[in-house]
């Protein structure tokens, strides 16, 4: 037996539902800057890998946000992976601060100067993804953004052979409601070839 939610139907909360369905979601904790030049920290979690190549990855703004206003006005932003330990700070930078607030400064996170773009980073995060805007489309009361990766920087001490490693990594993720996961475990499967 199911229960069958009408789509149609206005007693269905459709987000309610679907956030708790696709799971768990990756969080993009993003810094913008605005043109008046105040800074801008907040976690989305409507995040993936868009393109390989070009490389791009993309999030969904759910509403006109401050995010999306910055990185159409200047047209950058920074993914920052969000770790083990920092899911405080990154659910106090939710908050609807007034768009004249710098979460970063209110909330206590540390920034510094990213790579290639004029926006900085998270000091505490092992990754963070440099992106200039690719494109946005409205969808609903939604807007995705696809950013074009111009730089990866990754702590050393999060690097094995060259690449990043779940164990230093340790990535948060949105589960449904008010719902965080913790780093999953992690398997190792080896992809079939062809036969």
């Amino acid at each position: 037996m199911r229960t069958v939610f009408d789509i149609s139907d206005p007693a269905t909360d459709a987000y309610d539902l679907l956030t708790s369905i696709v799971v768990p979601r990756p969080i993009a904790w993003i810094t913008t800057v605005g043109s008046d030049g105040v800074g801008n920290l907040a976690p989305h979690s409507f995040f993936n890998v868009a393109c390989q190549t070009p490389p791009m990855v993309s999030f969904s703004s759910v509403g006109r946000k401050d995010t999306l206003r910055n990185i159409l006005g200047n047209g950058h932003f920074v993914v920052n992976l969000v770790s083990e330990g920092m899911e405080d700070l990154a659910n106090a930078s939710s908050a609807p601060f007034a768009a004249d607030v710098d979460e970063a400064h209110a909330v206590g996170v540390t920034l510094e100067p990213s790579e290639v773009v004029p926006v900085p980073r998270v000091a505490e995060s092992p990754t963070s993804i440099e992106c200039r805007l690719h494109s946005s489309l409205k969808l609903g009361n939604s807007h995705l953004v696809i950013g074009e990766v111009k730089a990866i920087t990754v702590r050393e001490d999060a690097l094995e052979d060259g690449r990043p490693t779940m164990d230093a990594l340790r990535p948060l993720s949105r589960l449904g409601r008010d719902e965080w996961g913790r780093p999953p475990e992690v398997i190792h499967l080896t992809r079939p070839k062809r036969p």
